[in-house]
């Protein structure tokens, strides 16, 4: 008979006794997380979330609706995809191109309407504590993935466990929550990126290192390491809340990185790539992603415009034509193309979706839209997957004939927090302290199974 019991949090009893014990050795929960993160069996090095914020409309990109009413399909046609039976949108010929690479869950789903409140829900896996409109971020959230990954299993090597660009989401004093480490503090929270990469002279001031000085004259010098191993010892005993501190840690490893450093310098790269990602800032953000991922960072975010880029209350048909399909098409076709033809597609997680859908009838919404515009739709969206053993040229999930509900098995963020986790090795079952100290678990879905068994659901 099995000695073992499971709590409601996650944590088996003799697991549960050893935190308290640990305690007493300087171990605690935080080590415990490690090792059950260290045992969960990857099945990615490294992911790319593709965040298209703002939400774009389901029905006009993946979930198309060609039978329906016209004030529901809309002003775009589908095209057939490399898959028999299989369609995208008309303004998406190169993802259509390569479906048998990509898995479209068409039944994600959650309750809620707000930007801030949904961006918590699909960067975390879980809701906002004390959730309310626009309620900003707190050091009270969730931990973004890359935050996770950083607590499970900090780098010793000078490599960050997570990237954000090419802006950070906030508009006047809204800042958009799920962006940061949220309780786990301020010392495992990723890398922020502001600044366009398409712009010429683009470089992250943060790895300039001094006149005449290159990263490998850098680590030769043997006695300006040992200074800068010293200064080192010394940041680690900082307090782990103290943002200008973890600053001057993580510029401290990254400046002893040198493959950081090169992965930003887009001046080695050739212009034929860069041409191939498209010269506008969200293509070579995903360029920079691919060279992190590249360089060994566990997870990259690459934000798609700037904050509610795809907030199409108005102008719908007209943005997603002219502004944002194209680049989405390109910079993601481009990035899935090099990462197959290096190898690197089958041990990097491509995932790619807004915080929720549009409204299925043109207009609807009220004071909000214009009749040529879709408002805000939580209760069925679309997230394409690829990379990391995820079979290609399926859809999972179904919505209804308006695009406007589940019409199968549904999927909600926090089984899209599920499959991050696990296919970054991370135990979805583990608790960690919150704030109080409590309890808590990181994860409360299932991972998505069918995305790697090809399953129908």
């Amino acid at each position: 008979m099995s000695t073992s019991h499971r709590h409601a949090t996650g944590l088996i009893r003799r697991e549960f006794m050893q935190v308290g014990f640990s305690g007493f050795l300087g171990l605690g929960a935080s080590h415990l997380f490690a090792e059950r993160a260290k045992a969960a069996a990857p099945k990615a090095k490294s992911m790319i979330l593709v965040f298209l914020t703002g939400a774009p409309s389901h029905i006009d990109t993946f979930d198309m609706k060609p039978d329906a009413p016209e004030s529901i399909r809309g002003e775009f046609k589908p095209i057939p995809t490399n898959v028999p039976g299989l369609s995208f949108c008309e303004h998406l010929p190169r993802l259509a191109s390569m479906a048998d690479r990509l898995a479209v869950v068409r039944s994600m789903t959650h309750l809620n309407l707000n930007h801030l409140n949904s961006t918590h829900l699909v960067l975390t896996g879980q809701a906002q504590p004390g959730a309310f409109f626009d309620k900003i971020a707190s050091r009270d959230d969730y931990p973004c993935y890359a935050g996770v990954v950083d607590y499970a299993r900090p780098a010793s090597n000078g490599i960050p466990s997570g990237v954000t660009l090419p802006t950070y989401l906030m508009e006047g004093p809204l800042v958009w929550p799920g962006q940061h480490s949220g309780f786990l503090g301020a010392k495992h929270d990723p890398w922020l990126i502001k600044k366009d990469p398409n712009k010429p002279g683009f470089k992250v001031d943060e790895l300039a290192l001094p006149e005449g000085f290159t990263v490998e004259r850098l680590n030769r010098r043997a006695d300006l390491l040992e200074h800068l191993s010293s200064a080192r010892e010394w940041v680690e005993t900082a307090s782990n809340d103290d943002p200008l501190e973890n600053q001057r840690k993580l510029a401290l490893s990254l400046l002893l990185s040198g493959k950081v450093a090169r992965a930003f310098d887009l001046g080695k790269e050739d212009p034929k790539v860069r041409d191939r990602y498209g010269r506008h800032a969200f293509g070579q953000s995903l360029l920079v992603a691919r060279r992190l991922v590249e360089a060994g960072v566990p997870v990259v975010q690459a934000n798609m415009g700037r904050v509610q880029n795809w907030d199409t209350h108005s102008g719908n048909f007209r943005r997603l034509k002219s502004e944002l399909l194209p680049p989405l098409d390109r910079g993601v076709g481009a990035l899935l193309d090099d990462l197959a033809l290096s190898g690197r597609l089958e041990e990097t997680l491509v995932v790619v979706t807004g915080e929720f859908g549009r409204t299925p009838r043109v207009g609807a919404g009220g004071g909000t839209n214009e009749k040529d515009g879709r408002d805000h739709w939580g209760r069925v969206f679309s997230t394409v997957f690829a990379g990391a053993g995820v079979r290609g040229g399926q859809t999972i999930g179904q919505s209804d004939r308006i695009g406007g509900a589940p019409n199968s098995r549904s999927f909600t963020p926090a089984d899209l927090g599920a499959t991050i986790y696990r296919a970054l090795g991370i135990d979805t079952e583990t608790t960690v302290p919150d704030r109080l100290g409590r309890p808590t678990r990181l994860c409360t879905g299932a991972e998505i199974a069918a995305l790697y068994s090809g399953a129908a659901v």
